[in-house]
């Protein structure tokens, strides 16, 4: 197979509505319409395969995360988006194979985590950000297809006596619906186990009637009624909410790449790559600049404002290293910069919540951390001379697996932990990761919370707010020694490791997804049952029926 040599680097996750290749974002008052018409020959990897049937490859993907987060900064006057297809008789056909099939393993994997991500943030506008979804399944919709309708907060199918939804990746390709599609389908729209034992394994689905039956849709209408019965569903989900709101612009993220390619510079955030080391240094700088005065300054400052620019540049970083860096093992966290300018940008979002971009900006921080939490590398945070850990960037000490705090003798090297840190940015199990950390002691929560002023570092080893506190003879041995030891392990060990540690107490349906995704999925992915020469995702579409390996293990 190719799967496994074929360079996947990709330069850009921007995208832009006037430039989208595969939807067609269309505004008309509270209702916006995502129509899915893909064009077959403008996959990523044109010379590998053609996106048939609505298929879809992460280009597709990156297209549908702009929109959303198109829609809930530029558009907040839209209340429901309403996903269909522009394709006679397929919604969507999914992921597509031939792309699968062609792909690295961690491509894959990086895939799903991808298009998981960007699905829960639309699950996250319809419950912070009153924007609702309805997938109008004019057609089939199949695997991943009908997972990005389950996303949704209600569906409806088409009754043709043809379309059906169905979750053929069992029967069909050997591996797991990769997109939380089972997650979904038992958590979220409770379909009984059993029944939905019978789905998964029945390739061609179900059917608008049967469908309806099992619950694996909110309703059904026939042609001649459909686009009456869609657009009224469509109103009735966009009444309520606030009127008269005017959104902001969101400007290209940009970056500057050294000619080696080993370091990408934003206006805020640096990520610096040590090859020979497998280390990438990631680098957030505190605001240069004061916080706005106002809520309406925050709006004329748009997305230029820190609190928005920077996280939306750490985002780019993250998703860059994931794709394009895949040998990269261990992220080095440093911030540099003046603590004060933090606290004074986060006082301004987190005390006007009632603000819709306020509100819209913490939000995107929150989904930023949860991507930095489910990025499959091992994190450090380093706090020296010149950190500014303190509020809203105190985050990036607590999602780290360890943190280094310098103890130096005038204590100038200092953590400041805010109430930014009880709740305003929640893990993918709803917790904060300050209640993570103490997860059996709720005192200790109130007792780092009720901190008000700079921390050193005795005390924040004291407080269980970092790891090590080693001073400056023993500082840059043991940071050393650690960065070696972690170089030293198994990835897929550590991948593992961390996964189990990160998400600790009850699971949601969201912490669900991407432990799976981590641990089935990825072993899956690797089985020749799946991806041998004789695996179902390998001779998917040829012939020749695959050869399994009958042993359970």
């Amino acid at each position: 197979m190719a799967s496994d040599t074929r360079p996947q680097r990709l330069e850009s996750f921007h995208a832009h509505p006037d430039t989208y290749r595969h939807w067609k974002l269309q505004i008309e008052g509270r209702i916006a319409t995502l129509l899915l018409d893909v064009q077959e020959d403008r996959g990523l990897r044109p010379d590998d395969y053609v996106l048939k049937q609505n298929s879809y490859d992460l280009g597709v993907d990156i297209e549908l995360a702009d929109a959303i987060q198109r829609l809930r900064f530029e558009h907040p006057e839209v209340r429901v988006v309403v996903f269909t297809s522009a394709q006679p008789k397929v919604f969507c056909a999914g992921a597509n194979i031939r792309m699968l099939a062609t792909s690295t393993h961690a491509f894959k994997v990086n895939f799903c985590r991808y298009t998981n991500e960007t699905r829960c943030s639309l699950e996250d506008a319809s419950i912070h950000s009153d924007l609702k979804s309805l997938a109008a399944l004019n057609g089939t919709a199949a695997g991943g297809g009908y997972e990005l309708a389950l996303a949704c907060d209600e569906i409806y199918l088409i009754e043709d006596g043809s379309s059906a939804v169905s979750l053929p990746e069992v029967p069909l390709l050997g591996v797991l619906p990769g997109t939380g599609g089972l997650t979904r389908l038992v958590d979220k729209r409770r379909v009984r186990g059993d029944i939905a034992d019978v789905f998964c394994t029945k390739a061609e689905g179900f059917r608008a009637k049967e469908s309806l039956k099992l619950g694996l849709i909110d309703g059904s209408f026939p042609r001649s009624r459909w686009s009456e019965g869609v657009d009224a569903r469509a109103a009735a989900l966009a009444e309520g909410g606030a009127d008269g709101l005017v959104g902001i612009e969101l400007s290209e993220v940009t970056s500057e790449v050294s000619p080696d390619g080993c370091v990408r510079s934003y206006r805020h955030v640096q990520l610096r790559l040590d090859a020979e080391h497998r280390l990438a240094y990631v680098t957030i700088h505190a605001p240069d600049q004061p916080a706005p005065a106002s809520t309406d300054a925050l709006q004329q400052e748009g997305s230029s404002t820190w609190s928005l620019a920077a996280f939306r540049e750490l985002d780019d970083a993250l998703v860059h290293l994931r794709f394009n860096h895949p040998t990269v093992g261990t992220i080095l966290i440093q911030t540099r910069g003046d603590a004060a300018r933090i606290l004074e940008h986060d006082a301004l979002i987190l005390e006007h919540q009632d603000h819709w971009l306020a509100r819209e900006i913490r939000l995107l921080q929150a989904r930023v951390f949860r991507r930095l939490d489910n990025t499959a590398r091992s994190m450090f945070a380093i706090i020296d001379e010149g950190s500014c850990f303190a509020g809203s960037l105190f985050e990036l000490t607590l999602a780290a697996d360890r943190s280094y705090m310098l103890e130096d003798e005038d204590a100038a090297v200092t953590v400041q932990i805010t109430g930014a840190s009880g709740g305003a940015y929640p893990m993918s199990t709803g917790l904060s990761r300050l209640a993570a950390r103490f997860l059996h002691d709720p005192d200790q929560v109130a007792t780092a919370l009720a901190q008000t002023e700079p921390i050193d570092a005795p005390r924040a080893l004291e407080l269980g707010l970092v790891t090590f506190a080693p001073d400056d003879i023993d500082w840059e041995d043991e940071i050393r020694i650690a960065i070696e030891e972690r170089a030293s392990l198994s990835p897929d060990a550590l991948t593992g490791m961390e996964q189990n540690l990160r998400f600790v107490g009850a699971e949601t349906c969201d912490s669900k997804i991407f432990g799976r995704l981590s641990a089935w999925q990825n072993w899956i992915f690797q089985r020749p049952n799946a991806v041998g020469d004789e695996g179902a995702l390998t001779l998917y579409g040829h012939p020749t029926r695959p050869s399994f390996d009958w042993k359970r293990t």
